[in-house]
């Protein structure tokens, strides 16, 4: 994303020279290739790593980095640790996984403190920090005191601001950037100005309308929700105990009612029908096929969130199942 050079005087305004096009998209291209290389197939995505003590965490940490996942993502909500501060834990706590954000709050600080934060941490850990930011939701903006706007405008300003960004540090390159995208635009946007997209509390078919519209080239990072438990209405009740919430946020509503589900499918937590098709609950080798469907339906990495009752479990014994169900599918 790097600022415009002169322009030729034969060359209308507002076109790029096509050496500089051609220069600029391969350079795109090599910094996705790259991305995809580093995160390989299938990585982790918790909430429990911030809910215990460090010590903890790092341990858990470490035990998933020696089952060979290779990336780690946490979110940044309300009450949640700070983005960086935490990235920067997880980085030093581990040797060679890739962590990302997903997703640090636009809202939480302005385009020049994202951008800067996300090259600190490239600096002190190259190829190891990928840089996922969204628009968040209007109560937790709300509850941070900001103004929740039309979020395609609000987050091409702010990736204008992240583009101006200065940079007084060691000469390094910026992070890889992935956008929260669920709907078309916020796609479109992904692929034109970042280096792919992370959607969230997806079906598979989204996957497959996301892949579409991205094209090939942006890297698509999918999250999947999952419960591992042999007790059937106890995965039922985990299950909907964690999608409440979301379903009562409108970006996610509406994303799943663009899929085809019904208003009827909202009510009392959640249908089983829009259950079973965002939070994939069963045994390991029902997850690893979730994962599965994902990655055949365009995702290039899959991070599975594992729930269970406690929201501090950080579900090693499942995640060490799953390693062994996805067999050649972990990449």
């Amino acid at each position: 994303m790097g600022g415009r050079g002169r322009r030729a005087a034969s060359t209308p305004p507002g076109i790029p020279r096509p050496g500089r096009l051609a220069g600029r998209l391969g350079a795109m291209d090599t910094r996705r290739s790259l991305l995809r290389a580093r995160l390989g197939r299938v990585g982790i995505w918790s909430f429990a790593l911030q809910a215990n003590p460090f010590p903890a965490a790092k341990a858990a940490l470490q035990a998933y980095e020696r089952l060979g996942y290779r990336s780690v993502w946490f979110p940044e909500s309300v009450g949640s640790k700070e983005a960086f501060a935490h990235a920067a834990l997880l980085l030093d706590a581990s040797e060679r996984l890739v962590v990302g954000t997903g997703i640090a709050n636009i809202h939480a600080r302005d385009g020049v403190a994202m951008a800067l934060g996300g090259r600190t941490l490239e600096e002190a850990h190259p190829g190891r920090f990928v840089l996922g930011i969204g628009v968040s939701h209007a109560p937790s903006v709300t509850a941070r005191g900001g103004a929740y706007g039309k979020p395609i405008e609000q987050m091409r300003a702010y990736l204008d601001a992240m583009d101006g960004a200065p940079w007084a540090g060691p000469a390094t390159e910026r992070p890889p950037l992935v956008l929260a995208a669920l709907g078309p635009r916020m796609l479109d946007l992904a692929a034109e100005r970042a280096d792919g997209a992370h959607p969230y509390f997806v079906p598979v078919e989204h996957t497959r309308i996301a892949r579409e519209r991205l094209g090939a080239d942006p890297v698509l990072v999918v999250e999947v929700t999952a419960v591992i438990d042999d007790d059937g209405e106890r995965a039922r009740q985990t299950a909907r105990a964690f999608a409440t919430r979301y379903l009562a946020l409108p970006n996610y509503a509406n994303n799943l009612r663009r899929l085809g589900f019904a208003d009827e499918d909202f009510a009392g937590g959640g249908s089983d029908l829009l259950l079973d098709a965002v939070v994939v609950q069963g045994d390991a080798e029902e997850v690893a096929e979730r994962v599965r469907e994902h990655l055949d339906a365009g995702a290039d990495h899959v991070v599975v969130q594992l729930r269970a009752p406690s929201a501090a479990d950080v579900c090693l014994e499942g995640f060490t199942a799953l390693r062994a169900a996805l067999g050649g599918a972990f990449g």
